[in-house]
């Protein structure tokens, strides 16, 4: 278990960040609902959850699921954190950034040396090492391989005229690990 504190430094719950299980998608969803509803998080089928299932993490408190994330693996040295999402009860106590840094270890443990990620909180993102991209992120040729990828986080990671009608108008930051 891993104690987390608050902004004022007292603990304030022991957070157990652990892989998600097919049981947790209800959750997820649960989490990601009024962040869809507010746009500030792509809504999705509960189908798109359990395909993606082994990307996730989540966060758990007294046994119940108060944060999830995932690590998207876009290229060999490049992935994205998605779905970054924390109860509103648990806000601010650094639910957020434990998940954060476990999607990390899971790039780094994968070979990934670049994680990407599209928010509104680019605050919070620039705490952990993150920083706005500005242009293309990627070499010619590997931007030339991702074009044939019909993932939507992709094309919005390349900045493609296409998507921007249906991005949230979020912000594209990159982490080197």
């Amino acid at each position: 278990m891993t104690a987390v504190s608050s902004a004022s430094g007292e603990e304030s719950a022991h957070v157990v960040v652990r892989r998600a299980v097919t049981s947790d998608v209800r959750a997820i969803r649960e989490l990601v609902r009024p962040l869809a509803e507010r746009r500030v998080l792509v809504a999705k089928d509960a189908v798109a959850y359990f395909e993606s299932l082994q990307q996730f993490r989540v966060a758990v408190v007294d046994d119940v699921v108060v944060g999830c994330g995932a690590l998207h693996v876009m290229w060999e040295d490049l992935a994205e954190v998605r779905t970054l999402a924390v109860s509103p009860e648990h806000l601010g106590h650094g639910v957020g950034s434990v998940l954060l840094a476990a999607l990390l270890d899971d790039a780094r443990d994968l070979g990934i040396g670049r994680v990407f990620c599209l928010t509104f909180e680019t605050a919070f993102f620039g705490r952990h090492g993150f920083e706005v991209i500005e242009g293309r992120a990627v070499d010619p040729e590997v931007y030339a391989e991702l074009l044939r990828s019909y993932d939507e986080g992709v094309a919005e990671f390349l900045d493609l005229e296409r998507v921007k009608p249906n991005t949230l108008g979020n912000t594209r930051m990159l982490r080197t690990l």
